[in-house]
This record gives C-alpha cells, sequence and structure tokens, in this order.
C-alpha cells in the first residue's frame, strides 16, 4: 500500500490522569495479543490519508476555536464481546458534527453513523467474560469528569497506528458569569 494510501484515524485526546486510567483499564481486561494501540475515543475511523494536508488544515482551524472542554466518562455499556465507557463530550460532538459535514464525500460507511464515542476497555473476550466486567463495572464504577484537550491525528499501518498529530483546542474558555 502506497505510504499517502494508508487511512487516518482521528481520536480525542484527553487529560493526561484520564488516559493513563483508561491506558491501566485496558491493559487490565483487553487480551494482551490484541491491545496494540493506546486506550482511545475514535472520532473517524479511516479518513483518506491522499488528503492529510487537507484534513490537517482544517483541524488545525477547527482546534484553534475550540478551548478545551469538560466530558464524563462512563457509565459502562456492552460491546457483546467487550465492554467500553461512554464518553459525553457535547462541544466535542458538535465538532465531530462539522467535520462529518466537510468530510462527507470521504467518509466510510462506519463513519457515516451516529458517533456513539466511547473508550473500549475489553474487546474480542467470550460474552461471558465481557458480561462479568460489565456487571463488575456497573457496580464499582463512578461516572467520572475529565477534561478534552485535543485531537490526535493516526495513519493506520495494519494493526498498530503511527502518531502524526496532536492538535490542541486553543481558544480561551468564556468565564462563566458569577451567580449572585
Amino acid at each position: 500500500m502506497d505510504e499517502g494510501s494508508e487511512p487516518l484515524i482521528l481520536t480525542l485526546a484527553l487529560d493526561a490522569p484520564t488516559q493513563a486510567w483508561l491506558e491501566s483499564m485496558r491493559r487490565a481486561h483487553f487480551p494482551p495479543a490484541r491491545n496494540l494501540i493506546p486506550a482511545h475515543v475514535t472520532l473517524f475511523h479511516a479518513l483518506p490519508g491522499e488528503h492529510v494536508a487537507a484534513i490537517r488544515a482544517t483541524l488545525a482551524g477547527e482546534c484553534a476555536a475550540l478551548p478545551p472542554s469538560q466530558v464524563r466518562v462512563g457509565p459502562p455499556r456492552s460491546l457483546g464481546r467487550g465492554v467500553a465507557l461512554e464518553v459525553g463530550a457535547p462541544a466535542v460532538a458538535a465538532l465531530r458534527e462539522r467535520l462529518a459535514e466537510a468530510w462527507r464525500p470521504w467518509l466510510t460507511a462506519q463513519d457515516r453513523q451516529r458517533w456513539r464515542p466511547h473508550a473500549t476497555v475489553q474487546n474480542k473476550v467470550a460474552p461471558e467474560q465481557a458480561k462479568a466486567l460489565l456487571l463488575t463495572l456497573q457496580a464499582t464504577l463512578s461516572v467520572a469528569e475529565a477534561r478534552a484537550e485535543a485531537l490526535l491525528l493516526w495513519r493506520y499501518r495494519g494493526g498498530p497506528w503511527e502518531a502524526l498529530d496532536r492538535i490542541p483546542f486553543t481558544a480561551q474558555a468564556t468565564p462563566r458569569e458569577a451567580s449572585p
């Protein structure tokens, strides 16, 4: 496959403590032989690699206009043969909608579907094993607050991913009005 034609993946970068926690969850529950990539929240699974310059330019403009934002991590949900933690990220969801519209001609069927943001902590296991983890996490895991800080652009390498760019959200947050 030509270097420029390998697909690109776009994910959300969360604050370092949340990312480290998701990584530890993934190491604890994901089959080690299949755990080739970091914990992540995918926005797009397969953008066209030959358009990397246009994609980078769009992302630079969009991320410069957004401040970091609060997100919710949890509750857990079933993937059938795995478990994911839902991610509630309204500002990122609006950004993803804008990007999907701009990139509509490039999107695969998977990326045209409704976005259901999540971080997978277990996959490719027996359904009984997944159900057991889901029940454990439902009983023990509280919904957590996290911070969306950037977008990460990756090149798919047939299994592992190659990190290309970290595009931070750099706009200043508007101060909330103090309540009387």
